[in-house]
């Protein structure tokens, strides 16, 4: 039940950072990047739109632009529109043309006036001091309005061409209309725009703007590739202009000298010049993609909610499944999100993924943290059976299984007891019992410890011990017989102890039988005892309960696989409880080469 509450409260907690966050985006330069990459991703442009520039030929050529006469801007209406056929749809200039200048301000007008489809840019003036609106957002309001020289406004349409730059430098958004003392004015792409619509007879869109008017820009192509020819070849007529057919044409700045480009979402390090941020605006206004920023609230609960079932997914599920699950999550947001895009609404992309990366990172190391525990614990618990220098290199090895539910194993069964316990416990106090009991299982458990073998349980006053189980051991049935052997020694130095302590003494009778034997986990799911079950077990319980005090009992079947190692006593057959027919046992008196095969 803790468990589950726990589950429950981590969940709680990731979905309220995926929710606040998404809400706040307090990775507001992190999210960018990644919406950038994932949004911004080039589609093609369109051919018809094509750029003059004023590139760093045209200024070889011609001089400083500041330098120019406007009749320079005559000349390249008149050589664009000389072939009726073939002239432009329109052309529009993102250069401001404010105030007189000479003669040729006239010339320009004239020019403009008789093309009939030229579009120029005002400049919309901002106070430099920001202020706080209703919706606390920081303006910085319009202060004033830069136009075209008369003679130039009343031949063209204008639109300002101000360009609103993120926190980090970054032009995605638009705003297409501002207002300026009781005005309304249109950005330079949307008046391009209507009158783009006009003259080819569709029916314009209304693209989707946010409570402060804005639209992302979805970019059509990175800097650099829209068809851009220089202005001074155009000039000098080595352009043919029937490429111009029916094509929107911008003429501005394209050299870097100009101080004209910026930073953009698809650019990386290289900048877009002005002219092609405004082909990419007209661009999304043609194919009708612009975004909005969506509903953050909206976005970051349905996220907060499929956070925090994964996250219990997580905490539940195997690593490699849970790995699978994260990228096929991660993947699934950002197609659905760059669908939603395409379909005109934003969303903040990065804080989903984020917090889930760092929920399985949590699951997995906790999960780690605790199976490092777990297995500390049972590897504590298996040093109560096993001798701890096997289960320590066993453990650095990494190569231990236990089979649950039984396999069947050649094993070696030790069984002792204290004979004349219970006539011992009579006459003692029980606290002296206890003692004595205590002093007995201490050397039968470092016996058979020192011996490697497993310490399977305590029946009462008897012990019983496997080799080879649960871990395959080298020359078990000897160890097991050396075992017994060290029983009886430490006995006889126990026996003295404990006859100057209590006045009784005790001794040991010892059985060892080895053969074929289930082994493994017998019992419920309530509780489980690894022990080792058959008749091998049961001969050598019967051994044990025939060997006097002092006395170590073998079977004929451990005599046979031992008997150049060890020196005996033939007791002859004898008859054990529950078997039918008589077993051949022989008496330990002692092992050859017993200090060798410990070392080995």
């Amino acid at each position: 039940m803790k468990t589950k509450i726990r589950y429950i409260i981590e969940a709680i907690i990731v979905g309220a950072l995926v929710f606040l966050m998404t809400v706040t985006n307090c990775l507001r330069s992190f999210n960018y990047m990644v919406s950038d990459k994932l949004y911004q991703i080039p589609r093609g442009i369109d051919s018809s739109i094509k750029i003059i520039g004023i590139d760093e030929k045209t200024l070889t050529e011609l001089g400083p632009i500041q330098t120019w006469s406007r009749s320079t801007y005559a000349d390249l209406i008149e050589v664009l529109n000389k072939d009726e056929a073939s002239k432009p749809l329109m052309i529009c200039f993102d250069i401001q043309f404010s105030g007189h200048v000479d003669e040729g301000d006239d010339a320009f007008a004239e020019a403009a006036k008789k093309s009939g489809n030229c579009v120029v840019v005002n400049q919309l003036l901002h106070k430099t001091r920001a202020q706080i609106d209703d919706d606390g957002m920081i303006t910085y309001p319009v202060s004033g309005i830069d136009e075209p020289y008369d003679a130039l406004k009343d031949a063209t349409l204008s639109g300002y061409s101000n360009i609103a730059q993120d926190s980090d430098g970054v032009v995605r958004k638009i705003q297409n209309k501002e207002e300026y003392e009781g005005v309304t004015y249109t950005s330079f792409a949307q008046v391009i725009y209507n009158e783009y619509c006009r003259l080819t007879g569709t029916t314009p869109v209304s693209i989707p703007v946010d409570k402060f008017g804005r639209s992302r820009i979805n970019y059509s192509g990175k800097p650099g590739d829209y068809e851009c020819v220089s202005m001074a070849d155009v000039l000098s007529g080595k352009i043919d202009t029937r490429a111009f057919k029916g094509s929107v044409i911008f003429v501005g700045a394209y050299a870097q000298g100009l101080q004209d480009s910026f930073k953009v979402p698809n650019g990386g390090s290289n900048q877009m010049y002005g002219v092609e941020i405004h082909a990419n605006i007209l661009q999304s206004y043609i194919d009708n993609r612009f975004a909005v920023t969506g509903n953050p609230y909206i976005f970051g609960l349905i996220t907060a909610v499929i956070a925090m079932i994964l996250h219990l997914l997580f905490r539940k599920l195997k690593v490699w499944q849970s790995l699978i699950l994260l990228i096929a999550a991660i993947v699934t947001e950002g197609v659905v999100c760059t669908a939603l895009n395409n379909g005109g609404h934003a969303y903040n992309i990065i804080y989903f993924p984020l917090i889930l990366v760092l929920s399985f990172i949590y699951s997995l190391a906790l999960g780690y943290i605790l199976e490092q525990a777990r297995r500390k614990k049972v590897i504590s618990a298996f040093k109560k059976y096993v001798a701890p220098q096997i289960v320590d290199e066993i453990s650095k090895k990494g190569d231990f299984s236990i089979k649950l539910g039984g396999e069947n194993r050649d094993i070696a069964v030790l069984f002792v007891d204290i004979r004349g316990f219970t006539t011992m416990s009579e006459a003692l106090e029980p606290e002296q019992v206890v003692a004595i009991l205590n002093e007995y299982l201490a050397l039968t458990t470092k016996s058979i410890f020192d011996n490697l073998g497993t310490l399977d349980k305590f029946v009462g006053d008897a012990t019983m011990a496997v080799f080879n189980s649960p871990f395959d051991l080298d020359d078990y049935e000897y160890r097991a017989v050396s075992a017994a052997l060290d029983i009886v020694h430490g006995g006889e130095k126990l026996e003295k102890v404990l006859l100057e302590k209590y006045g009784r003494s005790v001794g040991f009778g010892v059985g060892v039988h080895c053969g074929p034997a289930v082994v493994g986990n017998v019992g419920c799911e309530v509780r489980m005892d690894y022990t080792a079950i058959g008749d091998t077990v049961n001969t050598s319980a019967r051994l044990e309960a025939n060997a006097k005090k002092g006395q170590v009992l073998i079977s004929d079947v451990l005599y046979e696989r031992l008997k150049d190692r060890i020196v005996v006593n033939e007791i002859g057959v004898i008859p054990l409880k529950g078997k039918s027919n008589g077993v051949c046992v022989y008496e330990v008196k002692e092992l050859i080469g017993k200090k060798e095969a410990a070392d080995a």
